[in-house]
């Protein structure tokens, strides 16, 4: 089976390329939100650097923007919550697997991570039961945890659960920690938004959506439910009535999310593509990293 790992960093990398790969390490810094005051050096400004960080004395004296580089205090650790049911083995939005777009998001941070000289540990599940990881700190730590997690949504035989995941980090992880929570579209609940103001009294929180691909779509498409193993008749496909009922009802649901989230003051963001996957987690990072702390 080819790397896992190494199929993540190409994607990043690709993206990162048409850049800078500084624009990873911005992004890594706004994963932490908070920075060291300890001096390390001075380094020429690069795309994704924030103008926070401009020394402007140094800069003055050089005649080009330099960047002030700072000592990390303390080592972080990054948990992520992965929803690994067997409904991560439906289609996603761009139609691939929504198995592939979990792997891809948690390798993602996770090489940030590990890259970082942070640790990462990762809690995965279904409704039969939730396991955890031991914490890592490498890219073969790393690789072994993308392997387990894309052979447990392979191999689900049970439906997604993410309530037992949130109720196993409250009532297991008591270090704080930055937890990630990789799951798909299923409708929030009181229950869901009671759980996660819990766990964000002690951990900063992040939440990556993985969206769901269209049921119904305007061409046959043979769809079948990964739960039930009902299929879609045919007839359905393009029904103006059914697709504007579906239409309704996600937008309500997403509506709700984005809501409770927002109340919670949780960073968030949806990720339907493979293609689209790395840009959108930077940009959702640069958007953490310019909220009111």
């Amino acid at each position: 089976m080819p790397s896992l790992v190494t199929q993540v960093k190409s994607r990043l990398f690709i993206h990162s390329s048409q850049k800078s790969m500084h624009a990873l390490d911005g992004a890594y810094a706004s994963l932490l939100r908070g920075r060291s005051l300890d001096f390390e050096d001075l380094r020429p400004y690069e795309y994704g650097d924030h103008v926070r960080d401009i020394d402007w004395r140094a800069t003055a004296r050089h005649g080009e923007p330099l960047i002030k580089r700072t000592k990390a205090t303390r080592k972080h650790t990054v948990l992520f919550l992965v929803d690994s049911g067997r409904g991560m083995n439906a289609l996603a939005e761009d139609e691939g697997s929504k198995r592939e777009l979990l792997v891809l998001l948690t390798g993602a941070l996770g090489f940030l991570t590990v890259r970082h000289g942070d640790d990462f540990s990762v809690v995965y599940g279904d409704a039969d039961r939730v396991r955890r990881l031991a914490p890592g700190g490498s890219e073969a730590a790393l690789e072994r945890a993308l392997r387990t997690i894309d052979r447990a949504a392979t191999e689900s035989t049970a439906p997604n659960d993410r309530r037992a995941l949130l109720s196993y980090a409250a009532r297991n992880i008591s270090k704080r920690m930055i937890v990630v929570i990789v799951t798909d579209e299923a409708p929030v609940t009181d229950e869901t938004e009671r759980q996660l103001r819990r766990l964000s009294v002690q951990h900063d929180v992040l939440w990556l959506t993985v969206r769901d691909a269209d049921p119904v779509a305007a061409v046959r498409a043979h769809r079948r439910d990964v739960d039930t193993g009902w299929a879609v008749p045919d007839f359905v496909h393009g029904d103006a009535a059914v697709l504007s009922e579906l239409a309704a009802q996600e937008a309500a649901d997403t509506a709700r999310r984005h809501e409770m989230l927002r109340r919670l003051e949780i960073t968030h963001a949806e990720f339907g593509s493979r293609d689209t996957a790395v840009p959108a987690l930077l940009a959702m990072l640069d958007r953490r990293s310019h909220a009111r702390l």
